[in-house]
């Protein structure tokens, strides 16, 4: 497992995603498709109907008709926190990184202990350059959510690539304690102490892992790199 593999299993905590697992799935998105509009298209309107349209544009990864459709249920209602979140989502997946923020921004504004809006919120942040208004929104996440694993790994990948080395470190540890039997965080974990060179430290923390249940074949990568 390298670095950006579990850099990107980190991103996939994060964000809200819909994978879709076989062809068949797919077909019944679309079939859920064309039954909303029939239903949009014979009643007065309906915000339900309209979330429900938007969430199967989205599980189609049809990513401007989602905002399209977010964008009319604000019309209707400006304060929808759940269109102001997905319409937020979609735009990431366009790269209109601007357009995310200020919807996120107006959640927050609406809802300050919306967690994955503020988690969110902090990605984007990076993502237009600002890393260090991203690194407050995630000390923010952090005092609301103090048993967020996710919360403390997404704050360490951060420090990391801004250097803060140390402070990454404790992240992860904590991250590790918070959800002891996920191997993405022991990994990342040792990876931290790595880049420290504390590598007998790194092979204790393999060997607690191991002893809390995590299988030894799923760490051996680490193990080699603790011996160079």
């Amino acid at each position: 497992m390298d670095c950006k593999l579990y850099r990107k299993g980190l991103a996939l905590l994060v964000a809200i995603s819909w994978q879709l697992t076989a062809q068949a799935q797919d077909i019944n998105w679309r079939d859920s498709l064309n039954v909303l509009n029939k239903q949009i298209a014979q009643s007065a309107w309906s915000t339900d109907l309209h979330l429900r349209k938007a969430n199967a544009n989205l599980q189609l990864a049809q990513w401007q008709y989602a905002i399209d459709e977010y964008t009319l249920i604000l019309q209707h209602d400006a304060q929808n926190p759940a269109a102001l979140f997905y319409r937020a989502y979609a735009n990431t997946h366009l790269r209109r990184f601007q357009l995310s923020k200020n919807d996120l921004t107006l959640l927050l504004s609406l809802f300050p202990h919306h967690y994955e809006a503020r988690l969110s919120l902090a990605i984007v942040l990076e993502q237009l350059g600002n890393r260090q208004e991203a690194l407050d929104h995630l000390n923010q996440t952090i005092e609301q959510h103090a048993d967020s694993a996710t919360a403390y790994a997404v704050r360490a990948n951060l420090e990391r690539r801004m250097k803060q080395d140390e402070a990454a470190l404790y992240d992860w540890q904590r991250a590790e304690q918070l959800s002891p039997r996920d191997p993405l965080y022991v990994v990342s974990h040792v990876d931290q102490l790595l880049v420290l060179e504390r590598r007998k430290e790194a092979r204790r923390v393999l060997d607690e892992a191991v002893k809390r249940g995590i299988p030894r074949g799923m760490l051996k990568e680490w193990y080699e790199k603790c011996k160079r």
